[in-house]
């Protein structure tokens, strides 16, 4: 029998939804009133690129690198072929 998800059953992704309310709801709401879904997805676009790009983080394995620079050396540590990495950064 499966467990109920519970914040101590699934702390990753419960950890990231209170940074993303804390760091990226609660400021651009009080920033703009938003008349439309794709107007607020672009924000959203905006803090998530920032968030696995630039935004140094503490978690687990990432010592203070960006998700994208943890990822990255985790492929060369295990020294995956990677024949191309396409990355589009969009500011």
């Amino acid at each position: 029998m499966r467990r109920a998800i519970t914040p101590q059953t699934n702390g990753i992704c419960e950890r990231f939804h209170k940074t993303m309310q804390d760091e990226c709801y609660n400021i651009i709401f009080r920033k703009k009133i938003y008349n439309s879904l794709p107007d607020l997805q672009i924000d959203i676009d905006h803090w998530l690129r920032s968030y696995n790009y630039t935004r140094p983080h503490s978690g687990k394995h990432c010592y203070g690198k960006t998700p994208m620079q943890t990822f990255l050396d985790i492929l060369l540590s295990r020294k995956i072929l990677v024949t191309s990495i396409r990355i589009l950064i969009v500011v």
